[in-house]
């Protein structure tokens, strides 16, 4: 039974668990942050090294990874996966400690082309898109560090308590708010990017209603959504990555793209899409082992998926019949 139909069933045992959880996370939260971050970096990364490839999704990456470098040595492979284990154990022990990370400067270096020196200058709107690559939490760090007032995009938990814990954590990040993906969502980045402010969001998940781009050699679902925004509002996009370089230490790139506009609405962003993409595979090649190769992202959509997206086509194809 999904979680959905367990609310509407028993209400009260759902809102009496979203407590518990809740509870155990704050708990959680108090625990790790009376621990030193580079220690419980160290430990948690060991930790998810060792006893995360008991999970199934350790076969599910390794899987991902042969499509993506099929000629390399199976041994390599599961090196890589176990980093990428590593690397996720000690985002999870850092984000407890994001508020104090973003003041210690010494743990970053910044690499910016000029529009992207323009952004963190306050003089040039942008849409900021990154993938999950080493710590992506902080990839908005020389950002912050100027002042700037970014609005963030999240998928919101299903338990209210834990997101709201995750949203407190995330504060300092997104002084200019930290939205949950909806239709009012969508409206207000639209306002906030023709008026001049920062959004940032994640371009690398699947989106099986979206479209699909080349990926590794094949073809993958994604979210055209970032290029649909910045042609709308006429800004750039700046694509933004974070590799672990020692421990938790980082360097954060951006590197801008335009998106084209011609009459042609859809090749223009099904082009820029193609590109950020492109961008996010030549990165992921360099640091294999800080990526989420547990990621879906080739995988066709569900059986319920698929109906919901024959639905929602067969109900567009009667709204354009009767115009």
């Amino acid at each position: 039974m999904s979680r959905k139909k367990r609310q509407r069933k028993h209400p009260k045992l759902i809102a009496a668990q979203n407590v518990v959880e809740g509870l155990a996370l704050n708990a959680a939260i108090w625990l790790f942050r009376l621990i030193p971050v580079d220690i419980a970096s160290a430990v948690m990364g060991a930790s998810w090294r060792r006893l995360a490839p008991l999970n199934a999704r350790h076969k599910r990456a390794l899987k991902h990874l042969e499509k993506a470098f099929p000629d390399m040595a199976e041994n390599e492979r599961e090196r890589i996966v176990r980093g990428m284990w590593e690397n996720l154990g000690r985002v999870a022990a850092e984000t407890f400690h994001i508020d104090r990370l973003l003041k210690q400067d010494y743990r970053f270096e910044a690499i910016a082309d000029e529009i992207t020196e323009n952004v963190l200058n306050g003089t040039q709107a942008c849409l900021f898109v990154s993938f999950h690559s080493a710590n992506w939490e902080l990839c908005v760090q020389p950002a912050v560090c100027q002042g700037l007032e970014i609005t963030g995009v999240y998928q919101a938990l299903r338990n209210p308590e834990a997101d709201k814990a995750l949203r407190d954590l995330r504060k300092d990040l997104y002084k200019g708010g930290l939205l949950s993906k909806g239709h009012q969502t969508a409206r207000k980045i639209l306002s906030t990017l023709k008026t001049g402010g920062v959004v940032a969001m994640m371009g690398d998940l699947r989106e099986t209603r979206g479209i699909q781009v080349p990926f590794f050699g094949r073809m993958a679902y994604a979210n055209p959504v970032p290029a649909s925004l910045a042609r709308a509002c006429n800004v750039p996009i700046v694509l933004g990555r974070v590799v672990r370089k020692n421990g938790v230490h980082f360097q954060i790139e951006g590197r801008a793209i335009s998106v084209p506009v011609t009459d042609d609405r859809h090749s223009d962003i099904e082009k820029a899409t193609a590109e950020i993409h492109a961008i996010f595979e030549g990165w992921i090649r360099e640091h294999p082992e800080q990526w989420m190769w547990i990621h879906k992202k080739w995988a066709p959509p569900g059986k319920t998926s698929a109906q919901k997206q024959a639905r929602r086509a067969a109900t567009a194809k009667a709204a354009r019949a009767s115009e």
